[in-house]
């Protein structure tokens, strides 16, 4: 399903001190510094697995997630997902991937939710008769009711994530990417999310990879996580049986001092 073998990526970032001076200089002769999101870092992920991707701030979750679904391209490295090089053949790799970022919408903010459903029905060109099994679906399953006629801008954080959620699977993706998906949302609205996740990989075998700081998250959803910092793969587990082998008191421990060790 999903193969990843020594990816590299690669930022230029400009810095400078404060003041004017600094600026001006910057302006003249602007200085830049080389930041390794990504080192080699390799993965295998099955048909059906949800995985949790996580790591510190910084540690390059975002950016693998984004190559995987053809938003970037690496400087080095393999990834095969179904098949495909997914920025080599985008357009046919998005038919299969959703995509969740819990700090951007890809719903229009001003009209009615249900609008974008249809506009994203067309984006993918999933059949009528599909795509109304598909949203009466997804609407009972996530409680959205009236909150589809409902403009975008005027819906409560909570009741926004579970429509992007529902908009990533309008058009039946084999693979799901959730980065952040519960940022911000209150215990109830996590319950719901976390309970529609666990059922749209149990009953349409979606493969589910997800990125949280949220170790509720993590415990609720996943049994196998891939532990990242800066930019290298530290730990790849199943999550029952790290949990066993150090007990719930250490693998806190551990995974908490790797994070302040790869802190970037």
């Amino acid at each position: 399903m999903i193969e990843v073998k020594d990816l590299c990526k690669t930022f230029k970032v400009s810095k400078r001190n404060n003041g004017l001076k600094a600026a001006v200089k910057s302006f003249i002769n602007r200085e830049y510094e080389i930041v390794n999101a990504l080192k080699n870092v390799s993965f295998n992920i099955k048909e059906g697995e949800m995985v949790g991707y996580i790591g510190p701030n910084g540690a390059g979750k975002s950016t693998t997630i984004k190559i995987m679904s053809g938003i970037l391209y690496p400087d080095s490295g393999k990834c095969v997902i179904n098949g495909r090089t997914p920025w080599k053949d985008r357009k046919n790799h998005v038919k299969d991937i959703g995509v969740v970022f819990g700090q951007r919408s890809q719903l229009w903010w001003d009209v009615p939710v249900i609008e974008s459903f249809q506009l994203l029905k067309d984006i993918y060109k999933v059949p009528q008769s599909q795509y109304e099994k598909n949203i009466n679906e997804l609407i009972e399953l996530l409680n959205l009711g009236d909150i589809v006629k409902t403009p975008t801008r005027q819906l409560s954080l909570g009741q926004r994530m579970r429509c992007e959620i529902a908009a990533s699977l309008i058009h039946n993706p084999k693979i799901l990417f959730l980065d952040e998906p519960t940022i911000g949302l209150d215990s109830i609205s996590k319950i719901a999310v976390r309970d529609f996740i666990k059922e749209i990989n149990k009953e349409r075998k979606t493969t589910v990879i997800l990125t949280t700081h949220d170790t509720q998250d993590i415990d609720a959803l996943t049994k196998r996580i891939i532990l990242i910092g800066k930019g290298q793969v530290l730990l790849d587990g199943n999550l029952d049986d790290l949990k066993e082998k150090f007990n719930s008191t250490k693998v806190e421990e551990v995974v908490v001092s790797l994070y302040k060790e790869f802190q970037i």
